[in-house]
């Protein structure tokens, strides 16, 4: 993890930030004895792009308790 000033991280943002990325993380240390750490953000397309999940459950068995649920609270 590289590590930067706080005067060097505010001079160099851009390198903070590529540092970041490229080692997963960096450290910015204060005058004050403060240190933070800069990560990037997992990102993801979409807040409902998720990981499925095998429930062991056919498509024609979702759809078939689908419909009962239709029929039976109309």
């Amino acid at each position: 993890m590289r590590v930067f000033s706080y005067c060097e991280a505010r001079r160099n943002l851009a390198g903070l930030l590529d540092a970041a990325n490229q080692d997963g993380a960096a450290l910015v240390h204060h005058q004050d004895g403060r240190a933070f750490v800069v990560r990037p953000e997992d990102s993801l397309q979409s807040v409902l792009e998720v990981e499925g999940v095998d429930l062991g459950v056919t498509t024609a068995e979702i759809v078939a308790t689908v419909r009962e649920g239709r029929e039976r609270f109309g």
